[in-house]
């Protein structure tokens, strides 16, 4: 099995949230899960829906403020393992190339 999540936990106010969004960030650490931040938010892949959610409420408590706003969107894959990366591969070999604008 493969859990696959995106995972945005930002407080809501004025400013820059950088420092706020690293708390949740270094809150996975504590989990068996691996990650990837982007702008959008983090990537999260692990075995397990329980680790997923646990780290994934740990991200949510890491953050200061009066109004927290977090949304996670799962992919629990229960039947095949495929990883994150494997599904970039994927639509890229359908695109021909990278899927992105700058590709290489």
């Amino acid at each position: 099995m493969t859990v696959v999540a995106l995972l945005s936990v930002a407080p809501v106010r004025e400013g820059s949230m950088a420092g706020e969004v690293a708390k949740a960030v270094a809150a996975l650490d504590e989990f068996d899960v691996t990650y990837e931040t982007n702008p959008m938010g983090t990537v999260i892949e692990t075995d397990t829906a329980a680790e997923l959610f646990a780290a994934a409420r740990a991200a949510h408590e890491a953050v200061d403020g009066d109004r927290v706003s977090t949304v996670l969107k799962v992919d629990d894959k229960r039947t095949a393992t495929t990883t994150a990366g494997e599904k970039v591969d994927a639509v890229e070999r359908e695109l021909g190339h990278a899927a992105r604008s700058d590709r290489e």
